[in-house]
């Protein structure tokens, strides 16, 4: 998996020429990259500023804005480092296609996935959340909730760094979930648990099929368009490598670009995501009052959610055959960080959904809740929504349809008090990731382009496979599944390459696959270390 070793891989067929990868960019977009940079910097600063200042925040200390500012550099940093990793899963095909020039393609493809973070709907940021040990979450303001955060962010970049210096079409995807289930294992065996119950296994294991299985769907649905096309399009130019810089039909051409749109907004709408979850668990972890729970819910809405919580109290008090628990909290947090239920888990969710509800009430809307209060108020509220949601799941107790409909109704008033993420951290991760999808895309698109077939791509191979990544991915952003980019791009295109007959370069295949099966164990590896570091040195 070295880089000489990649480097000599034969070319694609000779007697086709590479296109155009060196064209440097001048000094005007340079400027306007440096200027979007400095905007983007002084509209996040302005916009963090003000909402301390909305919070009626008093600053007795630095410290908590030093951690942040650290953090955040680290939080977009990974972002920045997943858009160049990240950039040949739209353009390789439409450049190796002549479809688009290079050096306008990936312009084209950073200024859509700076739109597909904006427009994304967080879905995939809080699930990507929910993998985190309840325990860290509970306490991300504290030393140990830093270090987690550190060391998953970390981690993760190191590895894309790595695979990206070898020109390997890693997953980020599959790093950042190797590096959440490090820090995981890590904490359990730090605090003499077995290893196993740091981690959402049922959770991970959703994550991991979604992750494990759309190479293949990239695989063998590429080969498959692509053959369909061959029985129903016979323009026999479409199955033959371009000769010279000659831009395919017209209507391929256009159905390319659309594809690279497509993935690159798909790309930015899923990946964008995984940064915003752990931003917003920064934000908790060191601003609470002003980012704990949703300031901007209306009063209306807080009346409404104090009325749910009382008749959801309710129903839960009709089914509990014991009295509330003196410590409700501590009953469900040992649930949802054991998963074992106990007789007072019922009196114990409805004592705490009273809680809940009377705090609400008492203080009028969620931008009323004192400073000192925000944090315990999130984490009542984060604490018995995940323990509806593993007890629905589960399905622990019986309840009736009445109590069950309660019950759902009461979690998403408290999702939607925690479950937000303000305009402007969408806006950083759009910024760091459309700017990072500019810069160090070459390695990983030569690698895509010329290095897994043994023939130079046709322009139906780069639509087929273009087309299956865009629509999985599309698929898997709205169903809230973080999927690899990345491995469904290049399956795809192996997928053609298999399908068409032109052979695959086994060595470079291989070293994918080596990455694949590797990425989980090494960022496990990784993070898990790098908590344990972290923990003993602060």
């Amino acid at each position: 998996m070295d880089t000489n070793t990649l480097a000599a891989e034969p070319a694609v067929d000779t007697g086709v020429q590479r296109p155009a990868l060196t064209h440097k960019p001048g000094k005007f977009a340079s400027t306007v990259f440096f200027a979007i940079l400095a905007l983007g910097l002084l509209f996040c600063a302005y916009s963090l500023l003000q909402d301390v200042d909305d919070a009626n925040t008093v600053v007795t200390t630095w410290t908590p804005f030093l951690l942040l500012g650290l953090a955040l550099v680290i939080a977009l940093g990974f972002e920045f480092v997943n858009g160049f990793h990240d950039t040949a899963n739209a353009v390789a095909t439409v450049i190796y296609t002549n479809s688009l020039p290079a050096h306008f393609a990936v312009v084209w493809s950073g200024c859509f996935n700076f739109l597909g973070v904006l427009l994304s709907s967080g879905a995939v940021a809080f699930g990507i959340i929910a993998l985190l040990p309840v325990e860290l979450i509970l306490q991300v303001g504290s030393t140990a909730g830093f270090a987690m955060v550190f060391a998953l962010l970390i981690a993760a970049i190191i590895w894309n760094l790595g695979t990206w210096w070898l020109g390997l079409p890693a997953s980020s995807s599959h790093t950042l979930i190797g590096s959440i289930i490090g820090v995981g294992v890590a904490n359990a065996l730090m605090h003499g648990r077995d290893g196993t119950s740091g981690v959402d296994w049922a959770q991970a294991t959703k994550v991991g099929y979604s992750l494990l299985l759309s190479p293949l769907v990239g695989f063998v649905c590429a080969g498959l368009l692509l053959l369909a096309l061959r029985l129903l399009v016979k323009n026999r130019a479409l199955y033959k490598a371009p000769k010279g810089d000659t831009p395919p039909p017209w209507w391929i051409r256009m159905m390319l670009i659309i594809t690279c749109t497509g993935v690159s907004f798909a790309h930015g709408s899923n990946d964008g995501q995984k940064g915003m979850g752990l931003i917003m668990l920064i934000l908790i972890g060191t601003l609470p009052m002003a980012y704990a729970l949703n300031r901007t819910m209306p009063e209306g809405q807080a009346t409404q959610f104090a009325a749910v919580a009382e008749v959801t109290q309710q129903a839960l008090l009709r089914g509990a055959n014991q009295p509330a628990p003196a410590d409700p909290r501590a009953i469900l947090s040992e649930y949802v960080r054991s998963k074992q239920p106990s007789a007072e888990l019922v009196p114990a969710l409805a004592a705490l959904t009273g809680q809940i509800g009377a705090q609400v009430k008492g203080y009028g809307s969620l931008a009323r809740v004192p400073a000192e209060a925000m944090a315990n108020v999130r984490n009542d509220m984060y604490l018995t929504s995940e323990a509806i949601r593993l007890m629905d799941k589960d399905k622990v107790v019986n309840f009736d349809a009445d109590t069950s409909s309660k019950l759902q109704a009461f979690k998403k008033q408290i999702d939607d008090a925690t479950h937000f993420i303000p305009l402007w951290v969408k806006v950083a991760v759009a910024i760091a990731l459309g700017l990072g999808t500019m810069v160090g895309w070459k390695r990983i698109v030569v690698t895509v382009g010329e290095k897994i077939g043994k023939t130079h791509l046709t322009y139906a191979q780069g639509a087929s496979a273009e087309t299956v990544a865009m629509l999985t991915i599309g698929a898997a952003d709205l169903y809230g599944l973080p999927v690899s980019t990345t491995q469904v791009l290049s399956s795809g295109v192996a997928g053609t390459m298999a399908a068409n007959g032109s052979g695959l370069q086994w060595r470079t295949v291989c070293n994918l696959l080596m990455a694949w099966v590797l990425t989980l164990p090494a960022a496990i590896l990784l993070s898990g270390s790098l908590y344990w570091l972290l923990t003993k040195l602060f």
